[in-house]
């Protein structure tokens, strides 16, 4: 099957959009160069007259774009959107699942449940070390960490609560903690409740986090003979976190949806 031209083109435009739990973002590509990024609370995608008031500006700025790829781990909105998509362009409409053609050799007991972010994550870091050991996390509403190995087979991963997650779950399942922000914390330890949740929640992550991280890596090299080893890192709350890290990983706040892009140009060609 061929897109909306001929040979998939290096500087056509695309239109990505990427839906999580939180946060929706709707990017424009010109080949690898993203030249917009318009993001709103998911939320506000309630139903297909919230997707146009979002999407069709984007469009009509930019009226050029033929084809669309979506990323989206929230199957109602994903549809809305899907839908608008295909009433309104012209060419090829690509979802990210495990059915599409992968960069990576993706090995799970249930592929059907295996997330589309992380499947977008795991194609873009599997693009830019194409030789090399990855782990990639995504710290968002929950945090996720997958690891490729140098052979681009999919090894295995975690996942486990966001910072949000952890903050509302410790003032709805207790009488008296407050809900509390997550911002960076001025001090190791806190000196009043909501300093103690933030402190305890923010530099728990971090501990935690760091832990993985040498334990896989350990794992890594003992296992898999794996010597040279990446990580990178996106999600909402990854800016935040990884400058507390000792060894910070790479930040790419739009990895996920730059994975989106490369999937729509690898299946593109892969169709040829």
């Amino acid at each position: 099957m061929l897109y909306s031209s001929e040979q998939p083109l290096q500087n056509a435009l695309l239109f990505v959009a990427e839906i999580g739990n939180t946060t929706a973002s709707f990017a424009v590509f010109s080949g690898e160069e993203c030249l917009a990024v318009h993001k709103v609370p998911s939320i506000m995608l309630s139903g297909y007259e919230d997707v146009t008031a979002q999407v069709a500006p984007i469009l009509k700025k930019y009226p050029a774009i033929a084809d669309a790829a979506l990323c989206s781990v929230v199957p109602s909105i994903g549809s809305f959107v899907s839908n608008f998509l295909r009433d309104q362009l012209t060419g090829r409409v690509l979802e990210v699942t495990s059915q599409v053609q992968l960069p990576f050799m993706l090995r799970y007991a249930s592929l059907e449940s295996f997330g589309a972010d992380r499947i977008a994550l795991c194609a873009q870091s599997s693009r830019l070390y194409p030789e090399e050991a990855v782990i990639a996390l995504d710290i968002g509403t929950a945090i996720t960490v997958d690891v490729l190995g140098s052979d681009r087979a999919y090894l295995g991963g975690l996942i486990l609560p966001g910072l949000d997650l952890m903050a509302k779950a410790l003032n709805q399942h207790t009488a008296q903690l407050p809900l509390v922000s997550m911002n960076l914390p001025d001090t190791l330890i806190g000196s009043s409740t909501s300093e103690c949740i933030r402190n305890g929640i923010i530099w728990g992550c971090v501990s935690g986090i760091e832990g993985l991280l040498v334990k896989i890596k350990t794992m890594l090299l003992e296992k898999h003979n794996e010597e040279n080893i990446r990580v990178i890192a996106t999600g909402g709350n990854a800016p935040l976190i990884v400058g507390m890290l000792a060894a910070s990983p790479v930040l790419d706040e739009l990895a996920v949806l730059r994975g989106t892009r490369y999937l729509f140009t690898f299946n593109a060609h892969s169709s040829l």
